[in-house]
C-alpha cells in the first residue's frame, strides 16, 4: 500500500499485475537452515530519518555469497523487492552493485507464493511464462517490474548466531521513477513487511524462524532499531489495540479513532487509520485535515508568520531561524487519537512537525485527499520515538513511548517509562 515509493515522501498504493520476462526455466526453492531452538528474534540497526532522507532502511545481507543492500523498511506493502541486472532496463542509480539473480533463483509461476503475489489483481490470469512476474505501482507514478526469485537471507539472532533462510522477494529490472524523483535513490529496494503472505514476515513464520510479529523504533535523531520476533516486546505498559481488517485493504489498521487538539475534540467523524513505516509523512482526509490546520492556526503565537518554503505545504517562520524541532515545540499543541473507549496515541509536536534546512518549522501532515486516499496514515514523522509492534500472531497493534536512539536490548526494559 501506502509504500512510500521511496524515491520521494509521498504515499503509493500497491496493485500487482502478470507481465512478461525474458522465458527462462524455474528451479525449487532451497530450505531454510533450521535456527537454535533458543532463538525466536532478529535484530536491525536501521539508518535514515524523516528529514532530510525521507525514510528509514535497513542494511540486509542477500545471495551466497552474502552481499549488503540497504532496503526501505516497508509495513504499508507485502512484496520485498531489490534493483537487479536481469538484465537491466531500467535502473536508478543505487548504493550498491545491482543484485545478479542466476536462472535457477527463479520462482515458478505455479508456486504458491507467485499465486498469493497475484491473487485479487487477476485471479484467473493463467501463467504466459515459467516465471514468477510482478509489477508495483505507486500514486506518484512511480513503479517497479519484475521477476519473483528466492535467494538466502543472512538473518542475525539475538543470540549472536545467524540464520540464513531462503526467501522470496522480487528482482526489479524496470524502475521507473515518481514525478519527484530525480536523484538517485538512496536505497537499494524496499523491505515488504505488510500482513500479506508474500512478506518477508510471513516467510519467516512459514519456515519456523520467527513468530509473525514485528516491531520498529524509529529515532528523532536518525536511525533505530527493528526486529522480528515477541521476545524484543515489553511485557507491560504497552498501548494494544486489536488489529482491524482495512476497509481499504489488506493493511496495519487499528480501526477508527477519534482526532482531539490539545484535549479537546475536534468534532469530526471517526478516521479510518492505518500504520505504514513506508510513508514519511502522516496523511489525514480532507475534514481532519482541514480541522487540524483550523486549530494549529488558532493556537499560535503572533510571533510565528506563515512563509512558503519548498519541502512541505505549510511552514512558519520564527524571529530567527530554528535549528530543531525543540526550539519551537512551547508554540504548538499536542493531537491526540483515542481508539475504542481509552487507548490514547499520543502526538506532541515532534511528532508531527519538522524543522527545515532553511530554518522553518513545517507541518508533518499533509492532506491525503490530494493523494487521492480514501484513510488516513501514521506515518513515520508521527511514530518517532515509539516502539510500534505488529503482532500478527495475536492481531494487535501496540506502542510504547521512548528514546529509539537507545540500543534494541534497552528498549526492551522499558516498561517503567512514563507516556512522555
Amino acid at each position: 500500500m501506502a509504500a512510500a515509493a521511496r524515491w520521494a515522501p509521498v504515499v503509493g498504493l500497491l496493485a500487482f499485475l502478470l507481465l512478461p520476462f525474458a522465458p527462462a526455466p524455474a528451479g525449487a526453492a532451497t530450505p531454510a537452515r533450521s535456527p537454535p531452538s533458543s532463538a525466536s528474534s532478529a535484530v536491525f540497526l536501521l539508518s535514515g530519518d524523516v528529514y532530510p532522507t525521507g525514510h528509514y532502511y535497513v542494511t540486509m545481507n542477500i545471495g551466497d555469497p552474502a552481499k549488503p543492500y540497504f532496503l526501505d523498511v516497508d509495513t504499508g506493502s507485502d512484496l520485498t523487492w531489490l534493483q537487479c541486472d536481469a538484465p537491466c532496463q531500467s535502473c536508478n542509480k543505487v548504493p550498491h552493485p545491482l543484485y545478479r539473480p542466476t536462472k535457477n533463483k527463479l520462482v515458478p509461476c505455479a508456486n504458491s507464493i507467485c499465486t498469493a503475489l497475484h491473487n485479487g489483481q487477476s485471479p484467473n490470469k493463467k501463467c504466459a511464462t515459467q516465471q514468477c512476474d510482478y509489477q508495483i505501482k505507486y500514486t506518484d507514478k512511480a513503479s517497479s517490474l519484475g521477476v519473483l526469485v528466492t535467494d538466502s537471507f543472512s538473518l542475525p539472532l539475538r543470540n549472536k548466531s545467524n540464520v540464513r533462510p531462503s526467501l522470496s522477494f522480487g528482482c526489479g529490472y524496470d524502475q521507473q521513477v515518481g514525478k519527484n524523483g530525480a536523484a538517485p535513490a538512496t536505497t537499494d529496494g524496499l523491505l515488504g513487511l505488510g500482513r500479506g503472505s508474500v512478506s518477508l514476515l510471513s516467510q519467516l513464520k512459514q519456515q519456523g524462524i520467527t513468530k509473525n510479529v514485528l516491531g520498529h523504533c524509529l529515532s528523532t535523531s536518525g536511525g533505530g532499531f527493528l526486529f522480528f520476533g515477541d521476545d524484543m516486546v515489553p511485557t507491560t505498559r504497552v498501548t494494544w489495540v486489536p488489529m482491524v481488517r482495512s476497509t481499504s485493504g489488506n493493511y496495519y489498521s487499528p480501526g477508527s479513532a477519534t482526532l482531539y487538539f490539545d484535549r479537546r475534540s475536534l468534532s469530526t467523524k471517526p478516521m479510518e487509520v492505518v500504520f505504514d513505516s513506508g510513508s514519511t509523512y502522516t496523511y489525514f482526509s480532507a475534514q481532519p485535515y482541514q480541522a487540524t490546520i483550523s486549530a494549529i492556526k488558532g493556537s499560535l503565537s503572533k510571533s510565528l508568520k506563515q512563509v512558503s518554503d519548498p519541502s512541505l505545504p505549510l511552514c512558519w517562520k520564527g524571529q530567527k531561524a530554528f535549528k530543531s524541532v525543540f526550539d519551537v515545540k512551547k508554540d504548538f499543541k499536542s493531537l491526540q487519537f483515542i481508539f475504542g473507549k481509552n487507548a490514547i496515541m499520543e502526538i506532541p509536536p515532534e511528532n508531527y512537525l519538522v524543522v527545515t534546512k532553511n530554518g522553518n518549522v513545517c507541518l508533518g501532515i499533509l492532506d491525503g485527499s490530494a493523494a487521492k486516499l480514501n484513510f488516513n496514515i501514521i506515518g513515520d514523522i508521527t511514530m518517532l520515538d515509539q516502539m510500534v509492534i505488529y503482532d500478527n500472531e495475536k492481531a494487535q497493534l501496540g506502542w510504547i513511548r521512548g528514546s529509539c536512539s537507545r540500543s534494541p536490548n534497552e528498549m526492551q526494559y522499558l516498561s517503567t517509562l512514563s507516556g512522555s
